[in-house]
């Protein structure tokens, strides 16, 4: 058995407005796992999130671990691992998804891959508590994916190589358990079918391709307004790049990353929303086409 693997795993921006818990794309924006075995039964991480100020990583990768041995049923072994790459923690780009995927997927490899990816997907799935951050994460593109009972469901669309998804990620954090504590727990018959309706134009326009059919659709009445005084300049943001020729923009799960989507002057609609907010840094991305990479 080899002593060591290592993984790819992309960013990935939830939500898209009021597709809440529900739609996700994967960015080619990627963290590198490498998974090494070693001796005893401990877990060593050697990587930035360790410094992680939510909260203990070692305990969401032991989680993880011991998630995949019972899955697999493989014996347990200690490990030291190591996550480099560009996704900023606690920003809303799926910083622990590609930490999560990230191991088991490597000690599935570690393991002569006794999971599929289908099984890959369901796992991480539980320890995320939502797919929708796990299925782009795995097979790439757009997706939409919910919970049926107990099984997460996901279908994937590819996208288009002329949507630029300018990224704007704030100089702060935001913790996610903080933020969906704003969420309210009832929403009005109003604001459901409103974010009911944009969710399957969504959809169906990631589906058919025809990515002009979401002008207008990603304004959100479930979550964005309640997490936006945590964001105060995020609606003044989106409407800048708006203004500079994007067909939308949302807050990248549960933010602080605000992303517009453009298909046409990336780099103006990049300066229109620096402008608003200064203090962050602005990367111009795309969808990334293949998920989960081995090696």
């Amino acid at each position: 058995m080899s002593s060591s693997a290592s993984v790819r795993v992309p960013g990935t921006t939830a939500n898209l407005g009021p597709g809440f818990d529900t739609l996700g794309l994967a960015l080619n924006l990627y963290n590198r796992i490498t998974v090494t075995k070693a001796a005893g039964r401990a877990i060593t991480i050697t990587s930035p999130i360790s410094e992680d100020s939510r909260g203990p990583a070692t305990a969401m990768l032991t989680e993880a671990a011991k998630a995949f041995f019972k899955a697999s049923r493989q014996p347990a072994f200690g490990f030291q691992i190591a996550i480099t790459g560009d996704v900023p923690l606690a920003r809303g780009l799926g910083s622990s998804v590609t930490a999560r995927l990230g191991c088991v997927a490597a000690l599935n490899q570690l393991t002569k891959e006794p999971l599929t990816r289908e099984d890959l997907f369901q796992l991480v799935t539980r320890l995320e508590g939502h797919p929708d951050n796990a299925a782009p994460a795995l097979w790439g593109g757009f997706t939409a994916s919910t919970l049926v009972g107990t099984e997460a469901r996901a279908i994937r669309f590819p996208v288009s190589a002329k949507a630029h998804f300018v990224t704007l990620i704030p100089n702060f954090e935001v913790s996610t358990p903080a933020a969906r504590k704003l969420v309210p727990l009832q929403f009005s018959k109003a604001d459901t079918v409103h974010c009911l309706t944009r969710v399957a134009l969504i959809t169906a326009a990631f589906a058919s391709g025809n990515l002009e059919a979401l002008r207008g659709c990603f304004d959100d009445r479930i979550h964005q307004p309640y997490r936006e005084q945590l964001i105060p300049p995020l609606s003044r943001v989106i409407r800048a790049g708006e203004k500079a020729g994007a067909i939308g923009g949302w807050l990248s799960g549960s933010g602080s990353t605000i992303i517009c989507l453009t298909l046409q002057n990336p780099e103006a609609v990049a300066v229109a929303m620096h402008r608003v907010l200064p203090d962050s840094a602005v990367h111009l991305l795309a969808a990334d086409r293949h998920g989960l990479k081995i090696g």
